[in-house]
């Protein structure tokens, strides 16, 4: 049987863990609210119903808490090509790419706010990350997308080129958003709407990449 004695660390970590989690989100709307300037801890932790002290505690300071938001996003969009390998599929890996930062970008449109308004300011905090680890990241990739090349899995395309495409095919339905709804004439998307997008999209990418035809394609007319 568990004692109180057991049960009150495990209960103080999920308190820290939800607290941490109340932080992260509201940092998530400040941050892509009012960019690093505009946003002061005290709106964070007003916004997440703490205290400022507890803020800090959790989080040394306003940069650490948004190099823990940057950080976020990075992992998110990296973590579907993590693993990829030249033995992998061209079209499955592809899809899977675009289908899941298609999804970030409508659940999460702030956190891709935040890394646009990063880059737009000269990336001071994503500097080091920009500059080495990002650019270690894309390279490897980009390794796995030239042996689908050599193996005739894919047209030639430079791969860097490739994953910079798709970033900005991907993102903009978060970062311009506002521009995506007046040029469609909607107020919003619906689910449908949005995963026909998404359909089209990859489309797109495969019949470009020459991994799939217009006669194979199913979304492009």
């Amino acid at each position: 049987m568990t004692t109180p004695v057991q049960a009150a660390p495990v209960k103080m970590g999920r308190i820290r863990l939800k607290r941490r989690a109340a932080i992260l989100a509201a940092a998530e709307q400040e941050f892509a609210c009012n960019g690093f300037k505009g946003t002061s801890t005290s709106a964070i932790a007003e916004r997440a119903g703490l205290a400022k002290a507890q803020v800090h505690y959790y989080f040394g300071s306003k940069e650490d808490l948004y190099q823990e938001v940057l950080a976020t996003i990075m992992n998110q969009w990296n973590l579907t090509l993590e693993d990829i390998t030249a033995d992998d599929e061209p079209a499955e890996v592809l899809s899977r790419y675009v289908r899941a930062k298609m999804h970030f970008s409508r659940e999460r449109p702030e956190l891709s706010k935040i890394f646009a308004s990063e880059v737009l300011r000269g990336a001071p905090i994503l500097q080091t990350y920009l500059g080495k680890q990002q650019y270690e990241w894309v390279q490897s990739r980009a390794a796995v997308i030239r042996a689908w090349v050599e193996q005739g899995k894919m047209r030639r395309i430079d791969p860097v080129q490739l994953i910079i495409y798709l970033w900005a095919l991907t993102q903009h339905y978060a970062d311009f958003n506002t521009q995506v709804l007046a040029v469609m004439g909607k107020d919003c998307l619906t689910d449908e709407e949005y995963g026909e997008l998404t359909d089209q999209l990859i489309d797109m990418v495969l019949v470009g990449c020459g991994i799939a035809t217009r006669d194979t394609s199913t979304h492009i007319g």
